[in-house]
């Protein structure tokens, strides 16, 4: 049966989902349009129910990621147009939407591999930030993202917009700065930070694997706390008037010079 009333309660439900605090109480979150749907489902991310707008979904790979979700026995509503445009982030909906559960991996279960990448985040505020950085991750290989402290949500509509995927290709941890320490110690992971008043060029460095690569919040960078942790510090030139990068430029600036240094090892 179509819905077709926005008082419906399942409607009311996901439209909340655009509030973290909700999010998070319920460990759900909102994903819209064919590309990132058909990634959760060839992903294996658990989504619990399926938004179809039939007169809406005219593209047969959308056609077909709504019979792969009812083969799996994945919950599909039937919305009306107008009920899916109310529930819509996008500019011309394309009729597909889900419901997914969140997943955060406890920092206290990860074991490094020998050949791991991580990135750390000291509470990056921006989600397009932390989506196109999830994004940058998984293209450099890395094995998943831990936000420290204060940082935003991983979930949150534009941070899964910005990642394009990637969300459910990494491990995403939360932790506090000193569980990240705790953590460090017991694994004896090396960790490498970045700062504007490091001695050493990011590119005169020699990288370490297994590593995290730390990076400091948008504002301020990475705190004397922070600093204290790092094995080393390297630090990205400024030639030009500017006096910092975008935090998402920097981190994939200092991640494909690990890239690079990993593949010359293996040539």
């Amino acid at each position: 049966m179509m819905i077709t009333s926005l008082a419906n309660p399942r409607i009311k439900y996901i439209r909340k989902l655009s509030e973290r605090k909700f999010r998070e109480q319920q460990g759900e979150y909102y994903i819209e349009g064919l590309r990132i749907v058909g990634e959760a489902l060839e992903q294996n991310a658990e989504l619990v129910t399926l938004l179809n707008a039939p007169d809406l979904l005219t593209s047969e790979f959308g056609q077909n990621l709504v019979g792969q979700a009812r083969e799996k026995g994945m919950e599909v509503l039937d919305l009306s147009p107008e009920v899916f445009a109310k529930l819509s982030l996008k500019e011309g909906p394309q009729g597909i939407a889900a419901v997914g559960r969140q997943s955060f991996t406890p920092i206290s279960s990860l074991v490094p591999g020998e050949k791991d990448l991580w990135i750390a985040l000291d509470s990056v505020q921006d989600p397009g930030n932390l989506g196109t950085i999830l994004r940058t991750g998984d293209a450099a290989g890395c094995r998943g993202v831990i936000l420290l402290d204060h940082s935003t949500d991983p979930y949150d509509p534009t941070a899964l917009r910005a990642s394009m995927g990637a969300v459910f290709n990494l491990k995403i941890i939360k932790a506090r700065l000193n569980e990240f320490s705790h953590w460090k110690e017991k694994t004896a992971i090396e960790v490498v930070g970045t700062s504007d008043k490091a001695l050493i060029y990011y590119r005169d460095y020699y990288y370490p694997i297994p590593m995290v690569l730390l990076m400091g919040s948008e504002k301020t960078g990475l705190a004397p706390d922070h600093l204290r942790i790092c094995d080393e510090v390297v630090s990205i030139p400024m030639l030009g008037k500017s006096d910092s990068l975008n935090l998402a430029v920097a981190t994939g600036i200092v991640l494909y010079e690990i890239v690079h240094q990993s593949r010359m090892k293996t040539d």
